[in-house]
């Protein structure tokens, strides 16, 4: 009798165990819920521990129990304890692909993704259909730098319908890496599939898209011939056109070439036909992407002059709306709506009255200029733009479209994953300040993805906050501001703190009053972190050349003096000296030229920021990565930090592409 007591209490235990198993497994599946905020899955990833030590109480050799106690603790950022779970379900059941793909993933964590790729293989071999575990080798294979590899086994996820943020984000990363040497349709298909993918960063994509364009037109070949009606149907090109910005010289003369035959056919037929105009709003959100900085002959000049004198006149007679949409789309080929003569008409119709396929263009190329110059009014900045030509007026840099895709955190759960920094005495809220932050897609994301911050972005360009701060308020962004340097200065000066400090682009050589590494000693207290890159763009042989040739001819930063310049590489661009110049992708930009060219970095505010925090007594190097997001050890760069601070003939830093993370002892 006792033993069949013992039996029955023995299976309603294990009964037991399994109803709380199944419920763990249900709120597990809700810690993973994107749609959730990331309190509300931290707080599902509570009751599944809960539930789950419960259940381990009446089984504790329950297999599958551990292994989901084990990612609990992995998504905690308690690796050592997860890796213990995850071998303790193995040593009850060896036969589980489930565990093995988890330490691959717990590898994965914890940078060792040689050693994820044996364990996911482990897994491929008890569950040759396991989607995570395939996944988790491509992630291993990325990581190791084998881009080509990993990119397959995205795409071939992508083909078994495992369409999962994290395989397009992988394969978008990928693809940055990868080197297209022919006309290839696959991938092309790719290209296209990434392109519609909401969520991406689709500027991301300009480098992988203009080389697979660069093959299928053949750009290599001076006899190649470019057809318009091919243009017009090709979905590649015109994806590629409206979402990103491509750092090529040849697909830059392809569109330039395209632009021309659609205005010569206009200017022929006088009539935009409807087999055109998808192209022809494609070729104006891309030149409004670069700043206009796409070269025209004085023939064209002329005819778009004559184009917009004619909508000038169709204003004055009262024409509608719909007689005025052809000769808008060729006008925003060439300038902005906003600098046309004829803009204050404009505003008497809301973005949402016109065609839907002209709304993107109409957007860009007026209503949210006009909302940005609304923005500077609120600056005293805004003062030195008074005197300058509407077109001369510095474009916001860079032109990103998407934020990258991240998963919901906390800064503070960061700081202890991450930087195993206690965060017991932090506030609920953290202040983020973002120096250098450009145009705002770094601070945005931080504002976006980590639930527990707010965020203020600073930036020398007025075109860069003002464009930011419209961006961050269409996103419903409330935990965020963008200020210049002046206004952070004195709220710096007031005595307010913050409790991590992200150095982006250095400040130029013209803010002489402001001393970067002041700003941070005075902004930082005990604790705080600060997060800064040690490679400094823009420092190419032909950066140099054009700056030089700057201040001999005392060029001012106009529209026009920067196209010259540009005009003036692209003519000489075999030349070696502007090779490197050619390659990097800001150059295909007017708001990138003139940054680089009249607002360059200041080496000097780097050497201050690094002499200041290589001070060990109040600073400590917690954490450091490679160019390619591998950690280093901290110690040897502390030491390369210090003989670089007592002036040693060691590389410079600025050379390394680092990223380094220091926190303030006291």
């Amino acid at each position: 009798m006792q033993a069949q007591h013992h039996s029955q209490e023995s299976r309603s235990q294990q009964a037991d165990a399994a109803r709380l198993l199944i419920e763990a497994n249900a709120a597990y599946g809700e810690s993973n819920n994107n749609n959730l905020s990331h309190i509300g899955r931290v707080q599902a990833r509570g009751v599944c521990r809960n539930l789950l030590e419960k259940a381990l109480k009446l089984a504790p050799r329950n297999a599958v129990a551990l292994g989901l106690l084990g990612r609990v603790e992995l998504d905690s950022g308690r690796l050592e304890r997860a890796q213990e779970l995850f071998n303790s379900s193995l040593d009850v059941n060896a036969e589980q692909p489930q565990q093995y793909t988890n330490l691959g993933y717990w590898a994965l964590k914890t940078e060792r993704p040689s050693l994820a790729e044996q364990y996911f293989l482990q897994a491929l071999e008890l569950d040759r259909q396991s989607a995570a575990a395939f996944c988790g080798i491509a992630h291993a294979k990325r990581l190791q730098g084998q881009f080509d590899v990993a990119y397959l086994h995205y795409r071939k996820l992508l083909e078994t319908g495992a369409e999962w943020d994290s395989v397009y984000s992988g394969m978008l990363t990928c693809a940055q890496h990868l080197k297209v040497n022919k006309a290839d349709s696959a991938l092309a298909l790719d290209a296209i599939a990434l392109l519609k993918r909401n969520g991406l960063p689709h500027q991301e994509l300009g480098r992988f898209v203009g080389a697979i364009i660069h093959e299928q037109y053949d750009l290599g070949n001076p006899d190649a011939q470019i057809l318009l009606e091919a243009a017009c149907e090709d979905e590649l090109l015109l994806l590629a056109l409206q979402k990103t910005l491509m750092p090529s010289p040849a697909v830059e003369e392809l569109v330039t070439l395209l632009r021309r035959a659609v205005l010569a056919e206009v200017a022929q037929t006088v009539e935009l036909r409807d087999e055109l105009q998808p192209l022809t709003l494609a070729i104006a959100q891309y030149a409004d992407r670069t700043g206009y900085a796409l070269s025209a002959a004085d023939d064209e000049e002329r005819l778009v002059a004559t184009v917009n004198e004619s909508v000038k006149a169709q204003f004055m007679m009262g024409e509608p709306q719909d007689a005025l949409v052809g000769s808008l789309m060729i006008s925003a080929m060439y300038g902005a709506q906003f600098h046309q003569d004829f803009a204050v008409h404009l505003g008497q119709w809301n973005l949402s009255d016109w065609p839907v396929a002209l709304q993107p263009v109409m957007a860009a190329s007026y209503y949210n200029r006009a909302s940005e110059e609304g923005i500077k009014q609120s600056f005293d900045e805004k003062a030195q733009e008074l005197c300058l030509e509407k077109a001369d007026v510095p474009q916001a840099w860079p032109a990103w479209t998407q934020l990258a895709h991240r998963t919901e955190s906390s800064l503070k759960h960061l700081m202890f994953s991450e930087l195993k920094l206690s965060t017991d005495q932090l506030p609920d809220t953290l202040r983020i300040m973002v120096c250098g932050a450009q145009s705002g897609q770094r601070a945005m994301e931080l504002a976006r993805y980590l639930d527990d911050v707010e965020v203020i972005a600073v930036d020398e360009s007025l075109s860069n906050i003002a464009k930011a701060t419209r961006m961050a308020s269409e996103m419903e962004l409330d935990n965020i501001v963008f200020w210049p340097w002046s206004i952070a200065q004195r709220f710096v000066a007031d005595g307010h703190q913050v409790h991590w400090i992200e150095i982006g682009r250095l400040p130029s050589p013209a803010m002489s009053e402001l001393s970067l590494a002041a700003l941070v000693s005075q902004a930082s207290g005990a604790g705080a972190v600060v997060h800064m890159h040690t490679s400094v763009a823009e420092q190419t042989r032909g950066d140099r050349q054009v700056r030089r040739l700057i201040s001999e001819h005392n060029l001012q930063p106009t529209h026009t003096a920067i196209r010259q310049l540009r005009r003036m590489v692209m003519t000489n661009q075999q030349d070696e000296l502007w090779l490197d110049l050619i390659a990097d992708e800001n150059f295909y930009s007017l708001g990138g030229c003139a940054d680089r060219w009249f607002r360059p970095q200041d080496i000097a505010q780097f050497q201050e920021v690094m002499g200041l925090l290589s001070n060990e007594v109040e600073w400590k190097l917690v954490k450091a990565r490679d160019a390619d997001g591998h950690s280093l050890g901290t110690a040897l760069v502390q030491q390369q930090i210090q003989a670089e601070a007592l002036g040693s003939e060691v590389q410079s830093l600025s050379g390394q592409g680092l990223s380094l993370y220091f926190t303030k002892r006291r």
